[in-house]
């Protein structure tokens, strides 16, 4: 297949722009750019972003919040400064740009010129690089101090470590820390430091004050002497906006040699809590092997309890126990079934007696018996009802029932004939009146006639 064949040699823009980023990063080392400030912008993530000009041509830079040191809010548009960092790309869009690592006004005075100068020898020689910086330990068995031990500075850090961790150790190796016999003393406590080998980490430091207080620790011997240290170097000059040429080269800057005691040792409260944790944590293992353990004892004791031969003579006699109860269930269900089938014969044998034909043939008869009697009852009950009834017919025509009404039947006293017309008789006759109960005789006054 030909080189040039598309096949194998695209690349996709990510890809080509991560080469490009990794050819800029690693082709050029960090170095100091002077420019002006334009474009700057602050967004809400804390970042900063601006473009660095000057009368020709100009880059876009970016001032990443974590590396931010020292009045960076005090920047605007307009102002001249000096930024240290290092060239690379952004592969979202494939911009060259500037990160920012650390950036100050310009300045043209000798001790400035002094300092960018040997800034930027110590950066090109790689004192400064990230990748030879050693790591910090965790928690140090014991911490250096090279100091003035009559500065404020040491008040500042014991006080701060004494707060912090008071089981640390700290030993302080004295040296001064201004003037023309600064760098020599710092660099011979350095050395005292390395060949006594008592300490894992060393804070070298002092208080703030002017660049001319502080240009001791801007010395070329003392930043190449901190670069040869087999142990770890916090560098705490001055204030958060003061900066020397041992910040750069230690193994981590703290902005002031009380943040360089907070940095050094762990919160003694926090080590408390994770080890109150672990000991939990131990404490609840422990308890679950000892639970397991005395199950497994347990089972243990139960199987060789199984095994014994008093248990296995148990064993034997509640089979033997379960086989009797056994027994006796299975024979008293068989006397059951044979009494249920006796009863049934005995039914059967009663269905087939004469005796049982003679009871049913005088249950007949008795049924007859009533059978009659109720026709009998009934039927005379039929017949009283009915001559009740021709009864109340014949006397509602009889004349007796009329008397009852009030009416009377009138008869001659001698021979008894009805009287149904006045005319029959006679004033002075005697007559009789039958009444519904009982007669009366009466004489007859006057005659009215009907018509």
């Amino acid at each position: 297949m030909h080189a040039n064949d598309p096949a194998t040699t695209t690349i996709s823009v990510s890809q080509l722009n991560r080469r490009v980023k990794t050819l800029i990063e690693k082709g050029m080392a960090r170095l100091w750019v002077e420019g002006e400030i334009s474009n700057l912008s602050r967004p809400g993530s804390g970042h900063i972003y601006l473009s660095l000009k000057d009368d020709s041509a100009q880059v876009s830079a970016a001032w990443f919040r974590q590396r931010q040191r020292g009045p960076a809010i005090g920047f605007k548009n307009g102002d001249r400064v000096l930024v240290y960092g290092r060239a690379s790309i952004y592969e979202a869009r494939g911009n060259y740009q500037l990160i920012i690592e650390q950036m100050e006004p310009a300045g043209e005075g000798v001790l400035k010129r002094r300092f960018d100068a040997l800034k930027l020898k110590l950066a090109a020689e790689g004192l400064f690089d990230e990748d030879r910086k050693r790591v910090l330990p965790q928690l140090p068995s014991r911490i250096g101090v090279i100091t003035s031990p009559s500065g404020a500075a040491i008040r500042d850090i014991l006080s701060v470590l004494q707060r912090r961790f008071p089981a640390v150790p700290v030993v302080i190796y004295p040296a001064a820390v201004q003037g023309d016999a600064a760098p020599g003393e710092l660099i011979e406590a350095l050395a005292s430091a390395v060949s006594r080998d008592e300490c894992d980490v060393l804070i070298m430091g002092r208080g703030g004050g002017s660049l001319e207080d502080l240009w001791a620790f801007n010395d070329e011997q003392l930043a190449r002497a901190i670069a040869d240290c087999p142990l770890p170097v916090i560098s705490a000059v001055g204030h958060e906006v003061d900066f020397t040429i041992a910040d750069f080269v230690a193994d981590l800057r703290a902005p002031t040699p009380s943040g360089a005691a907070e940095i050094v040792v762990p919160s003694q409260n926090d080590w408390l809590r994770q080890i109150s944790g672990f000991a939990a944590r131990i404490a609840r293992v422990g308890q679950r092997a000892l639970e397991d353990r005395s199950q497994q004892l347990d089972w243990l004791g139960r199987r060789l309890k199984a095994s014994s031969p008093a248990a296995t003579l148990q064993r034997q006699r509640d089979g033997l126990r379960e086989q009797s109860g056994r027994l006796h269930s299975a024979m008293r269900q068989q006397i059951l079934e044979r009494t249920n089938q006796l009863q049934g014969l005995c039914s059967d044998l009663m269905t087939l007696s004469p005796a049982l034909s003679v009871q049913r043939s005088i249950g007949h008869l008795n049924q007859l018996r009533q059978r009659l009697a109720a026709a009998t009852h009934l039927s005379l009950s039929d017949s009283s009802h009915k001559l009740a009834l021709l009864g109340r017919t014949l006397h509602s025509v009889s004349p007796l029932a009329t008397l009852d009404r009030g009416y009377a039947i009138v008869k001659h006293a001698d021979s008894g004939a009805v009287l149904t017309d006045a005319v029959r008789s006679k004033p002075g006759e005697d007559v009789r009146a039958q009444l519904s109960r009982g007669e009366i005789i009466a004489t007859v006054k006057t005659v009215i006639r009907g018509d």
